[in-house]
């Protein structure tokens, strides 16, 4: 017997010719501004964002495929499978799929998450009171304070997320909101208001829409990130072994007779960007470049340093990695045996960045005094916050902007990003994570909406 949400059954059945292209009209108006703008196929997203989001999408897609009429008799596939195959589902299953039938994706913020067990979902854009739902395994990885486009529907009693689930940060609830507000704002307003089901269900695709435009575009510019020559950003670290009975003094004196090598200290070197004598280039304004640019406005291309009993050359791409091995090679010769070479990504890298000193236990300190003085700097931080211009705020203070009611629902949203963040950290026991911001939601007098 198949589980109790398990729509097995009910995707095979899309496979009969008229549902095959009423389940293509919705794909489209789901995914086909996006991958036809980029040229790209829909197999391409689990190679770009991986296999499980690819599979939310779909999910999304395929659900508010299962809500639509299309003409003739049936018109609507839950309808003619439950009446034709319903007997071979059990009564949840028979709940779920009908329960989906009628259900609308809306975008949800998230709070009183019990792991394995339940969350607490506020609607942001049909408004009504939060409602409790049971869910086993999102709740294993939401936090409180998240948002999240999908549908919450009721099963024999109990409120479920459906399967088809999309995370939404900062960016991407923007995206959103800004469209949403473009269909139903009036001319003169800007604001959002509540919108009835029927609307929300019309415009689904745009959920979809805005999590993969902010999704995709973020994922294409890591992979495409390139430097001044067009190469793609690999970094290399060239490790050449000194000679036995060789000293960094001998190394020094090659590396300095090379042109393009701008020593900063006694071991340490810039490898620059070729220039004729006598000639000084400005820096390059309005130029968009990761590479650094010296104050001559010579780009560099790599550093070397000694470092022990090794001359280590690093760079950021594999043509300037061979290009500086064979200029080392050159000027040091026999100085240095083979080298080494380790390669990175910039995704590598990223995942490689320490945590901050500042949110770091201190070693030395017993872990009881070490979590004191960690809370502590984070109350004189965040008190020091209050009375500091935030971005968010319209660049007024959070005191400055709990004045208003506008500002009093902004100062709420930039205490729950806080939060959101914070719970975020990798050690879920770390004082960072387990930080309480009350004591800000009363002294700014919003605690009223923190719900």
């Amino acid at each position: 017997m198949p589980a109790s949400n398990d729509l097995s059954g009910l995707m095979k059945f899309v496979d009969r010719d008229k549902w095959r292209e009423c389940f293509e009209q919705v794909f489209n108006d789901h995914f086909g501004p996006i991958l036809n703008d980029e040229d790209m196929e829909f197999e391409d997203l689990a190679e770009i964002l991986g296999a499980d989001y690819a599979m939310n999408l779909w999910g999304c897609a395929f659900e508010d495929f299962l809500t639509q009429d299309f003409e003739g008799e049936p018109s609507n596939i839950v309808d003619e499978y439950l009446k034709r195959r319903g007997w071979k589902e059990n009564p949840r299953s028979r709940a779920y799929m009908a329960a989906l039938r009628t259900s609308v994706i809306s975008l949800y913020e998230i709070s009183d998450v019990v792991p394995g067990q339940s969350l607490v979902a506020r609607d942001l854009l049909r408004g009504g009171e939060p409602i409790s739902v049971n869910e086993g395994t999102a709740t294993k990885m939401l936090k409180q304070w998240d948002k999240i486009a999908a549908r919450i529907v009721s099963v024999q009693g109990k409120n479920v997320l459906a399967g088809g689930l999309l995370p939404f940060n900062r960016e991407a609830t923007e995206i959103l909101l800004g469209g949403l507000s473009g269909v139903f704002s009036k001319k003169k307003s800007r604001k959002l208001p509540t919108i009835k089901d029927v609307d929300l269900r019309a415009v689904a695709p745009m959920f979809t829409l805005a999590w993969l435009f902010d999704a995709l575009g973020k994922a294409l510019d890591m992979q495409i990130l390139q430097n001044a020559e067009g190469d793609q950003f690999m970094f290399h670290d060239v490790r050449f072994p000194l000679a036995s009975g060789v000293s960094q003094v001998d190394i020094v004196a090659r590396l300095n007779s090379i042109p393009a090598m701008s020593q900063e200290n006694a071991k340490f070197w810039n490898w620059v960007e070729d220039m004729p004598q006598g000639e000084n280039r400005s820096k390059e304004m309005g130029t968009l470049s990761l590479d650094t640019v010296m104050d001559n406005g010579l780009r560099v291309l790599g550093n070397v340093e000694l470092k022990g009993g090794f001359l280590c050359l690093s760079t950021n791409s594999a043509t300037r990695a061979e290009k500086g091995t064979v200029l080392i090679r050159q000027a040091v010769g026999d100085l240095v045996r083979t080298p080494l070479t380790e390669i990175r990504t910039m995704q590598q890298i990223i995942a490689e960045q320490p945590t901050t000193k500042s949110t770091t236990l201190p070693p030395e300190m017993p872990a009881d005094l070490a979590e004191q003085a960690i809370r502590e700097y984070l109350d004189r931080h965040y008190r020091e916050a209050l009375d500091q211009p935030i971005g968010m705020l319209g660049n007024k203070t959070p005191r400055q902007a709990a004045k208003t009611s506008t500002g009093r629902q902004k100062v709420a949203d930039w205490l729950k990003y806080m939060e959101n963040q914070t719970a975020r950290h990798s050690d879920p026991a770390h004082p960072i994570a387990t930080y309480s911001f009350e004591w800000m939601w009363r002294e700014l007098k919003v605690q009223d909406l923190r719900q």
